[in-house]
């Protein structure tokens, strides 16, 4: 496993965060996904055999927000 923080723009309110969180948590390969408002960011632990870095912008970008 690995663990990566993705700063995350766009997010506005709680329901923007349970969103992420969703998503991110709905991708195969991520164990653990906790994103903050308050710092606009997300920590996720996740296979990199499994999914990449990449992905995950890709997904949350997908969803709506920015993300790097």
């Amino acid at each position: 496993m690995e663990s990566t923080v993705i700063k995350i723009g766009g997010m506005s309110c709680q329901g923007c965060v349970k969103n992420i969180t969703g998503v991110l948590t709905g991708l195969a390969g991520v164990s653990a996904a906790e994103v903050s408002l308050e710092t606009a960011q997300a920590r996720v632990d996740f296979d990199p055999q499994a999914v990449s870095r990449a992905a995950l912008i890709d997904a949350i970008e997908d969803a709506g927000f920015d993300a790097e």
